[in-house]
């Protein structure tokens, strides 16, 4: 029986972790840090233009302890899933430093 477990893991492929990218985000009300993940095999929706493909993803933050407020993130990526624009609305980018920074500093 381990005989037959050992050649199936042989023969099986090792999942690999789904690509994603990390929004940082402060709010431009209250200056709380906000942070997520988009997935980009699940999280983005196709668009053709001129049967082209491009990816956009649309995200909403809420903050967890201050004032609630929804920051609005759209991203838009080319056919291979790399970043193209970003905007925001509600709120600013950061980098994770910052965002690693302030959440040490409570």
């Amino acid at each position: 029986m381990k005989l037959l477990k050992r050649l199936a893991n042989l023969f099986s492929p090792t999942p690999s972790p789904a690509p994603e990218y990390w929004i940082f985000a402060r709010c431009n009300r209250c200056g709380e840090v906000l942070k997520t993940r988009v997935n980009l095999n699940n999280d983005l929706s196709v668009e053709y233009e001129d049967k082209v493909a491009s990816y956009f993803c649309r995200k909403i933050l809420t903050g967890e302890s201050r004032c609630f407020q929804r920051i609005e993130v759209e991203l838009t990526f080319d056919p291979n899933r790399n970043l193209m624009n970003r905007e925001i609305r509600g709120g600013q980018f950061i980098s994770r430093e910052e965002y690693e920074t302030a959440r040490a500093a409570g």
